[in-house]
């Protein structure tokens, strides 16, 4: 009986050692036993602090986020332009979400959006995000590039602390990819729009008025005396040659002295 309850020990003692060196399934053991919140690298982390040791692993990451509280956050709408639509292959397009801090306190600095599963497609593994106050909203676009080949895809994306704990609800990418989409296109549209609006109109209207001296049924403007003059925009020839209607007085030949007179008189 001792020796196989010794055997037993012995077996048991191996078997835990060949769990111990799996390094691969031990991570997704811890990440198992504590919750979703411990991506995988805290988890190797927490680990290899522990000589890999699962239950001592366990207990470190529980007493350390005992003193720790994670941050709120709750997944508020998908507001990228153009939702719904399909996009044609190898294409860029951003997704945009509107995420709202939830808890009571602020968020600690070094926050960001991580990818974490799925088809990353062109992302970048990583978004920052400024702190949030209590209560209050961001919008966090992520530019990313559809696969080569129609159909759908999706990818996970979850906000993490500096110190690598996830936190608040999962957000998701689906989308499909099809040779006829139009999501990128209405998204280029915006774009356009909002770099090349005209500006407002002006309050103010000059206006410039140019008269043609030769041209007929020009104006004419009354004279103070009540006769109608000629517009000063007519032929100088016309005003010198030509007296004022109503005008009174002998021609112009009459009022100079004849010149045989002068004559005849020196």
């Amino acid at each position: 009986m001792e020796v196989d309850e010794d055997m037993e020990a012995s077996l048991l003692r191996q078997f835990n050692c060949m769990l111990t060196t799996d390094k691969e399934v031990l991570v997704k053991e811890l990440q198992t036993l504590v919750g979703a919140n411990l991506n995988e690298h805290t988890a190797r982390f927490y680990l290899e602090m522990t000589d890999w040791n699962l239950q001592a692993a366990v207990c470190a990451y529980f007493d350390l986020q005992s003193f720790n509280k994670l941050p709120q956050m709750t997944f508020v709408k998908d507001i990228t332009i153009g939702e719904g639509e399909s996009v044609p292959p190898s294409t860029k397009f951003i997704k945009t979400w509107r995420i709202q801090n939830t808890g009571e306190e602020c968020w600690p600095s070094g926050c960001s959006l991580v990818y974490t599963g799925g088809e990353q497609m062109g992302a970048p593994p990583h978004v920052s995000v400024a702190p949030l106050g209590a209560g209050e909203m961001a919008d966090i676009s992520v530019e990313m590039v559809s696969p080569g080949c129609t159909g759908f895809y999706s990818s996970k994306w979850r906000m993490t602390t500096a110190q690598g704990s996830f936190y608040g609800d999962t957000i998701w990418v689906i989308i499909q990819v099809d040779s006829g989409g139009t999501l990128a296109l209405m998204q280029q549209m915006v774009n356009l729009k909002e770099l090349g609006g005209c500006p407002p109109p002006s309050t103010t209207t000059h206006t410039t008025t140019t008269t043609n001296p030769f041209a007929p049924n020009q104006p004419h403007h009354h004279h103070p005396n009540g006769n109608i003059a000629p517009s000063i925009a007519s032929s100088p020839s016309r005003i010198t040659q030509e007296p004022l209607l109503g005008m009174q007085g002998p021609p112009l030949s009459s009022s100079l002295p004849n010149q045989d007179e002068e004559t005849g008189m020196s």
